[in-house]
């Protein structure tokens, strides 16, 4: 069966906190690992009054510390923000703390805009992530002989590295180092098809932190379930407004949800195109709606795994929303075994 994930920012809700934020990803963490989910990643920001997970290894911390076998990680980690030493050895930490059970992928965004990137001391005219990934791979193996820097913890944890992408950059890297590669299809699907040919077709097997004998991706896919189309639909505004008030630089909390009709018609052409362009992978909708939706994108691209996000408001109806999809896997994904060839990664 192709393992079901999920992608957290950890939402900060209009009349909420990073607090509140903290309690309910624990809480959907643990009905994920009994509804059967695979991963439970946080994603790194910083500066976005909508998501509390900015120190990323604490929050996963947390929610591995409150599970028990559901594997926890970065989805991801902003590589360029941090020394690869710091990550390896925070990432090692966790390790110690939870083995067997921690992943990390890196990226090469800064997870910000460019004053909040200078905020955290990145110098936006150097690009040194693929020697950084590098380092980060050496430093959590065993150490080489004469080795002055090392890890403690990390070195010799051998924690899963993945790396995220949202452009063909990050397919041909993964593809490079043999790594497993996570495409961030759920707000850059224009160029998923063509990610995925240049990561498989191009993949060179390597041995090493993470590394795999043959391509393993992971997608990321919107979805918003509820009992009615309808609602489903109703509920996705939250995270159409979110996505508009990033394009026009107003940041806030996670908004409650409108009427969609409403909603629809207070939209110019060019935010009704930027929301088609950018949400077309999105699958919105009932029980029945959503078990076709994730049938149709796992025949389409094939996938390994894919990777869950959605913003909605009401913690109930998120909830909700990720039992439906739990409940539809044996009909929308176990009836793909026989037709999808799956592979798997090392960990």
């Amino acid at each position: 069966m192709t393992p079901i994930s999920i992608l957290d920012l950890a939402p900060i809700v209009e009349g909420g906190s990073a607090a509140q934020a903290f309690r309910n990803s624990l809480g959907l963490a643990r009905h994920a690992e009994r509804w059967g989910y695979h991963r439970y990643w946080l994603a790194e920001h910083h500066n976005m009054p909508a998501v509390a997970s900015a120190a990323t290894a604490v929050v996963i911390a947390h929610v591995a510390g409150g599970t028990s076998t559901i594997r926890v990680g970065a989805g991801g980690i902003m590589l360029p923000n941090h020394s690869p030493l710091v990550i390896a050895e925070q990432f090692g930490t966790l390790d110690a703390l939870f083995p067997g059970r921690i992943d990390l992928g890196v990226g090469r965004a800064p997870g910000s805009d460019q004053v909040t990137a200078l905020a955290l001391r990145r110098n936006p005219t150097i690009d040194s992530f693929p020697q950084d990934v590098q380092e980060l791979m050496a430093l959590v193996r065993e150490p080489a002989p004469g080795q002055r820097v090392r890890a403690v913890p990390g070195a010799g944890s051998h924690v899963p590295i993945w790396i995220l992408g949202s452009s063909l950059f990050g397919a041909q890297l993964a593809a490079e180092l043999g790594l497993p590669f996570a495409f961030a299809s759920h707000f850059a699907p224009a160029l998923m098809l063509q990610a995925i040919d240049i990561y498989r077709s191009q993949f060179s097997p390597h041995t090493g932190a993470g590394a795999l004998e043959r391509p393993h991706v992971m997608l990321g896919v919107n979805v918003v379930a509820a009992d009615t189309d309808q609602e489903a639909r109703r509920l996705f505004t939250s995270h159409q407004q979110v996505f508009l008030a990033l394009r026009r630089g107003q940041l806030g909390p996670v908004p409650p949800p409108v009427d969609p009709d409403r909603f629809a018609a207070t939209l110019g052409p060019l935010e009704r195109d930027q929301l088609d362009s950018v949400l077309s992978n999105a699958i919105v909708g009932g029980p029945e709606t959503v078990a076709r939706g994730l049938s149709e994108f796992l025949t389409l691209t094939n996938a390994d795994e894919i990777i869950i996000a959605g913003q909605i408001f009401d913690h109930a109806a998120r909830l909700r929303s990720y039992k439906i999809v739990a409940e539809t896997r044996q009909s929308s994904v176990g009836s793909l075994q026989s037709s999808v060839s799956v592979s798997r990664p090392s960990r």
